[in-house]
């Protein structure tokens, strides 16, 4: 028997027997998580991202200043700034979607 026909047979003979107005025990972890929670550690995610992204700016702006002219290095330290404002802007963009989306639930 392959890998699939096993995993088939052993899910068609699974069985969860639940009765109307009571939990069903499956076996799997319970989380116990409010929007709260979804809330703050997606924003503790999204801002430091975007301290992330802030760092990369100055690092852009660093090597700006370092480059001295060269313009390969002028181009590679502002290839780095325009890529830390586009994940600057994504993170504070998906942090007011998420807010947005969990304030609608």
């Amino acid at each position: 028997m392959s890998f699939v026909t096993n995993l088939v047979r052993l899910a068609g003979d699974a069985k969860a027997e639940c009765f109307q107005g009571t939990g069903c025990s499956t076996g799997l972890p319970t989380i116990q998580a409010n929007n709260g929670a979804v809330q703050t550690v997606m924003q503790i995610v999204f801002g430091v991202l975007g301290g992330v992204a802030l760092l990369f700016i100055l690092v852009g702006a660093f090597y700006m200043i370092s480059a001295q002219g060269e313009p390969q290095k002028v181009a590679t330290a502002r290839q780095t700034v325009i890529y830390a404002v586009i994940g600057l802007a994504v993170a504070v963009s998906a942090e007011a979607i998420v807010t947005f989306v969990i304030g609608n639930l």
